[in-house]
């Protein structure tokens, strides 16, 4: 009786059914985490900065916005990979282009409305 495969090794059949890796993923993906690390730490600074008797300035706000940007840019671009490049056909490729394209301009303008309504909130 032959003895099952170690799940590490891949049959041919496997390998060749997976799609090669794209070379932006690792790029976006350090991309991704450094802005988060970012993100995080300045939103951390940032709460210990701030106190009643002195408010924060808008501008030290432009750094976890342009933080998050990159995160969410970032993410939209590893979604792009394995949604519309992994896509088989050209029918159904240009289909995943305009349907992503649609969600990634909806989703960029929610981005964009919070951002505007919190400085607008800081002007009140």
């Amino acid at each position: 009786m032959p003895s099952p495969e170690h799940p590490s090794q891949q049959s041919p059949k496997h390998s060749s059914e997976q799609a090669p890796e794209s070379p932006w993923r690792r790029p976006l993906l350090m991309t991704e985490f450094s802005a988060l690390a970012l993100l995080i730490g300045s939103m951390v600074l940032l709460s210990r900065m701030g106190s009643e008797s002195q408010p924060i300035s808008p501008a030290w706000l432009m750094i976890p916005a342009t933080a998050s940007l990159i995160v969410f840019l970032s993410f939209l671009g590893l979604m792009y990979q394995r949604w519309v490049a992994a896509a088989g056909n050209a029918a159904r490729s240009r289909r995943h282009q305009w349907l992503f394209g649609i969600l990634a301009v909806v989703l960029v303008s929610f981005w964009g409305y919070a951002v505007l309504e919190t400085w607008r909130s800081l002007a009140a």
